[in-house]
């Protein structure tokens, strides 16, 4: 289902003495800030704030955002989760939001079997691992690879797949 709000990411702590932030993203990399003016202190989109700067250090994003000019100001927001308008945010076609994902409806892309619901994301290794809730009560573990993953279609919550052979055996 899409979200007209997500998150991006946690601030972790201050950057200098001009009130910069530290970011902790909730993204694949803090490169995708650079394409967000505004941002939001809550998930309503009540509360925006202009970006305005922006740069990566290390595995953080840097943010400069108007209104927050010193460290103490900086440090008061502290743990506080920023967010980004889902409709500002550029995406491919084939592309997806992990968070977009959570509760989407499973179905075999042959036959339609519900399977149950996704209900979290992991990133184990190379590929992503999406954890499902069976309709009996069970957990099943479906690697994002081509040959399982058939369709995902976020705004109507489904996502058609190809159980391979074995994978319900492996999961049990």
């Amino acid at each position: 289902m899409k979200l007209d709000y997500l998150e991006l990411g946690t601030i972790v702590g201050v950057h200098g003495l001009q009130g910069e932030l530290r970011v902790k993203p909730m993204c694949d990399s803090p490169a995708f800030f650079q394409q967000f003016a505004t941002l939001y202190y809550d998930a309503q989109g009540q509360k925006p704030v202009r970006v305005v700067g922006v740069r990566e250090h290390k595995l953080l994003a840097l943010l400069k955002l108007e209104g927050i000019t010193t460290a103490e100001q900086a440090h008061a927001l502290r743990s506080k989760v920023l967010y980004f308008k889902r409709s500002d945010a550029k995406l491919d076609d084939d592309q997806y939001f992990i968070a977009e994902l959570v509760g989407c409806a499973v179905y075999d892309a042959a036959n339609g079997t519900h399977y149950g619901e996704i209900c979290d994301v992991t990133s184990p290794g190379r590929h992503d691992v999406w954890h499902i809730r069976m309709t009996d009560g069970r957990a099943l573990l479906i690697p994002v690879i081509d040959d399982v993953v058939k369709h995902v279609d976020i705004a109507a919550g489904r996502v058609e797949i190809t159980m391979l052979a074995g994978l319900m055996d492996a999961n049990s």
